[in-house]
Order: C-alpha cells, then structure tokens, then sequence
C-alpha cells in the first residue's frame, strides 16, 4: 500500500542510536554503525525519531510498503519483555486500541439528562458506532467485532451531511470511515484484507455525490474483488444537502 514511511539517509547517518532509542515500536536497528529501518511494517509513520535525530538524516517519504502492523509490534514487545523476565501492558497508542463498544436495545435519554435548558421531550439521539477504531487506516485487520459483521463504509462528509446515518446506516454495522482525497491513500488493500480474512456479511457504500468520492467506491469495488468472495453490496449517494440519491 502507499503510505508515509521513513527513510534514513546511510550517508549522514553517523550510529549514534537515538532513533532507535526514540522508536517504541522497535522499527530501526543499529547494524554496522548505521541505523537501518529493519521492519516497515512496524513503522507507523508517526515519526518519533525524526527529532532524535542530530545529523538530520531521517525524512519522511511516501512510498509503498507494507501496512503498519500494530500485532506484530505488540507481539514483539511482549516476547522481548517475557525473555527478559518482565511483563508489559498495552503501549500502542492509546486513541487505535480496538475494542468492542456494547449498545444496549434501548438507550436514548432526555435530552435534559444532558442539557437541561432544553425541552425534556426531545429524546438524545443514541450513538449507533459499535466499535473503535473508526478510522479505515487504523482500524486492525483481524479485529474480534469484524466476525459475522454488516460492514460500512463511509466518506467521512456523509455524516455530516446526512442527520440520521446512525440510526439509518450504521446501526447493527461495523463503521468504517475515510476520505481518499484528504488521507492521499488507497484504501483497497486494508479494506480487500478485512473482507478476505474475516466473515463478513454485507458492505454498505456510504459516499457524497462529490467525484472525489468515487475513490472511495473504487477501493471498495476493487477490495470486494480481489476478496475473492461474493458478498452482497451496494452504494448509497448522499447529497450536499443531506438527501439521499436515487442511483
């Protein structure tokens, strides 16, 4: 996939092994007296390293390699951790730890609950997100919530747009959000990746009618092929204005 990486100029680099202090998920290794980026897909891309750095020969290029692989890193972490005699929590970051998010049938409450200057009659909308994360980029591959699951996937304007996606659209489903042209990534191989390795039921398209949107559908499309399974699909256009379009 295209994604923001490291790359470490060998020239500059003089081994003083700040970087790979500065890594926590253990990408860079001192090999020959020169940092090497040993693991891609243990790069996150977020860059603690480049600061590090006092030769200035860390940048950040976009480039294709492989996913960030959040497991792995975890994995690796607690192997070295249990070698050494020491145990270890979770250290990702806090914000893409997935987990599972339980909505009761019933759980709207006044509106007063929250904002008592209100009228009491008009009930809080429920949330209907199901799991966390959201974001298509981060969410994990082989994520628990992904077995047997209604898939979403939605440009992150239609909610915004549209008033009632969540009672509508993502009720019952698994969301999954992003926007091709802000993220400047291809999203089919993760999305291609969660349907073949997961069983998933249905995909839902949720997209503006704005053309930068059809990258959106594109990588979906693209994803459900090259799953190599039939699973029933569609795509549902919302306009600016918040209605929904008639294919």
């Amino acid at each position: 996939m295209l994604r923001k990486i490291i790359k470490i100029d060998e020239d500059k680099c003089n081994g003083c092994g700040a970087c790979a202090a500065a890594c926590h998920e253990g990408a860079i290794e001192i090999i020959d007296g020169k940092a090497v980026l040993t693991r891609e897909d243990y790069c996150d891309g977020l860059g603690d390293c480049l600061p590090e750095c006092p030769v200035d020969a860390i940048h950040f290029e976009e480039r294709e390699a492989p996913a960030y692989d959040e497991a792995a890193v975890l994995a690796a972490k607690q192997k070295k951790m249990k070698e050494q005699g020491e145990t270890i929590p979770y250290t990702g970051c806090p914000g893409t730890k997935s987990r599972q998010i339980a909505r009761p049938e019933t759980e709207n409450r006044p509106l007063s609950a929250v904002a008592p200057q209100m009228p009491a009659s008009q009930p809080t909308p429920a949330s209907q997100l199901g799991q966390w994360p959201c974001q298509i980029k981060l969410a994990p591959v082989n994520a628990p919530y992904f077995n047997r699951a209604k898939l979403l996937v939605a440009a992150d304007c239609t909610a915004y747009a549209y008033a009632n996606i969540h009672e509508e659209f993502m009720k019952g489903k698994v969301t999954l959000i992003g926007c091709p042209k802000l993220d400047a990534v291809d999203y089919s191989e993760k999305l291609m990746e969660i349907i073949k390795h997961n069983d998933i039921k249905s995909v839902t398209i949720l997209r503006m009618e704005v053309p930068c949107c059809g990258g959106l559908v594109a990588a979906a499309k693209k994803a459900l092929e090259g799953s190599g399974k039939f699973i029933p699909w569609q795509i549902v256009t919302v306009s600016i204005d918040g209605r929904i379009l008639e294919d």
